[in-house]
């Protein structure tokens, strides 16, 4: 196992405003790893750092052996919500810019997690569900050939059906040395997926823990160890 991402005391405002302060991380590769916290508590602001979305005014971000912002976002798969493409676009259009944009993109890897999605690529992105949009997200993310995976909100908005069909694409198409990071607040049903737990709270990493130790020692599932810390009616 070799450590895939480190962060050395991250600090990080927008508008004067503190988002996120004193963030120092470790993580190893092939594991999948649940990063958890209130709205607000910047854990999107955090993904967007890792993947070189966001600049990083203080403190280094590592990925991969890798410091410098180009690198980083040529390695680093973040789950795009596709935000800045037009309605009218077709799927197969949005398909052929990633493989124009990431040399790294498998076509064969994006045609096999599209069938089992059940995507069609001849839809236009204005005619998508939201669960179907979200099938999109996470196969155009995961085909990428890549150490890193953020997947922020996969899960959001989408019917339970969608949500399985995500849960197990996850699980099928993750090579044993790659890491995901999950954002989401379906905690209990991304808890099954998770080796670790990261809880963003008070503006920074509060605890990173094993799940297999919140379980011994707290006696607690991730999403009841979670709130509780929330509540604090448990402490690190």
């Amino acid at each position: 196992m070799t450590e895939i991402l480190k962060i050395n005391n991250l600090n990080y405002k927008k508008n004067n405003k503190t988002i996120l302060a004193d963030i120092n991380l470790n993580i190893d590769s092939g594991k999948i790893i649940g990063l958890l916290g209130e709205n607000g508590a910047g854990k999107t602001t955090l993904m967007r750092l890792i993947a070189g979305i966001n600049s990083v005014p203080e403190g280094v971000i590592t990925v991969n052996d890798m410091t410098k912002k180009s690198a980083i976002k040529q390695n680093v798969s973040f789950s795009d919500h596709l935000d800045g493409f037009g309605k009218s676009v077709k799927l197969s259009e949005i398909v052929r810019f990633y493989q124009n944009v990431y040399p790294d993109f498998s076509q064969a890897k994006y045609v096999e997690i599209s069938e089992y999605l059940g995507l069609d690529e001849t839809k236009r992105l204005s005619a998508l569900s939201t669960g179907t949009r979200g099938k999109l997200i996470v196969a155009l993310a995961l085909s990428r050939e890549t150490k890193l995976y953020l997947l922020d909100e996969p899960l959001s908005g989408i019917d339970s059906m969608s949500r399985k069909k995500i849960i197990s694409s996850i699980i099928r198409w993750k090579d044993d040395d790659s890491t995901i990071i999950i954002s989401d607040h379906y905690v209990t049903e991304i808890a099954s997926l998770l080796d670790d737990v990261i809880i963003i709270k008070d503006e920074t990493v509060y605890e990173v823990s094993s799940v297999e130790d919140i379980q011994e020692k707290h006696h607690l599932g991730v999403e009841e160890y979670y709130e509780q810390i929330y509540e604090g009616s448990v402490t690190k």
